[in-house]
């Protein structure tokens, strides 16, 4: 039985039909479990501790249960928390890849969903490349990066403080110093300041600015030709037709700062929402004319 049914059956054991509401909406990050609650329920609070207490019973590794109230918001992309059951702690370990990331769910965004777009990536940076990767976190990205491919350099950027500071302990706790190289502060700022003309391959990994910060990410390649990975939100519709628009957005951004794309494929990376997902287009860019 995988991990994802014993959580059904849990559910549904402790709160029955109503189980069905928060079994698909558990994600595991190192040994805390997060509840995320939705927006329309009949359960209580006096519910989700219930189920807490259950999860922490039955699922071997997990010592802290937490409910997320809030949806991910404000521009460090947080969430508000309730605490369930087990040690009221926020921090953690979460491993993915063979790599380790200290963590504190209140303070950082993090989600396991996002493990398989991280080792795709990193799969297509080719050996020397060096990378620029403009919303960072905590590292996950680029620490993946550093450890799966052998890029020449991954310069990792983060305006959150929190964030950065998890980063550079990531970075020793992995072993990449060698590799990884973080820098704080707006990713604009800190490519116009820093990093203009390095890069092979820029990561904009937060939807939320990925086009409008699309001139930065340009300047920061260093040749006529390079690749940048958007990942913008897209309201879904009947059959696969939003990821050829998705394409044709990004195109129309870079050509209107005269660029082309060269080469261009879009995949969902996960859903966000109702009739909302979250798409990269990983697109190859080179300069018009």
């Amino acid at each position: 039985m995988t991990r994802g049914m014993i959580v059904k059956s849990i559910a549904r054991e402790v709160l029955g039909d109503k189980g069905a509401e928060v079994w698909s909406r558990l994600e595991l990050i190192g040994d805390i479990a997060v509840i995320k609650k939705p927006i329309k329920t009949s359960l209580t609070l006096e519910d989700f501790r219930v189920l807490g207490e259950a999860l922490i019973r039955r699922i071997p590794g997990v010592k802290s249960v937490w409910l997320a109230v809030s949806p991910v918001t404000g521009p460090y992309k947080t969430r508000s928390y309730t605490h369930l059951a087990g040690e009221e702690r926020t921090w953690t370990i979460y491993r993915e890849h063979g790599c380790s990331f200290k963590v504190d769910i209140t303070r950082v965004f993090v989600t396991p969903r996002l493990g398989y777009e991280h080792l795709r990536v990193a799969n297509l940076v080719g050996y020397g490349e060096v990378v620029v990767n403009m919303f960072a976190g905590v590292g996950v990205f680029s620490i993946v990066i550093a450890r799966v491919s052998k890029p020449r350099a991954v310069h990792s950027i983060d305006i959150n403080v929190d964030a950065y500071n998890l980063m550079v302990e990531n970075i020793k706790l992995n072993n990449v110093e060698d590799i990884v190289i973080p820098h704080l502060g707006d990713a604009a700022k800190v490519v116009e300041e820093r990093l203009v003309g390095v890069a092979d391959r820029v990561l904009m990994p937060l939807p939320d600015l990925a086009l409008d910060y699309a001139p930065h990410a340009l300047k920061a390649l260093k040749g006529p030709r390079g690749f940048i990975h958007f990942y913008i939100h897209m309201d879904m519709d009947k059959g696969r037709g939003f990821l050829g628009r998705a394409i044709e957005i990004v195109g129309s951004r870079v050509e209107s700062l005269g660029w082309r794309l060269f080469k261009a494929d879009s995949r969902v990376v996960r859903k966000v929402g109702p009739g909302l997902a979250q798409v990269v287009v990983d697109a190859g860019v080179e300069e018009n004319g």
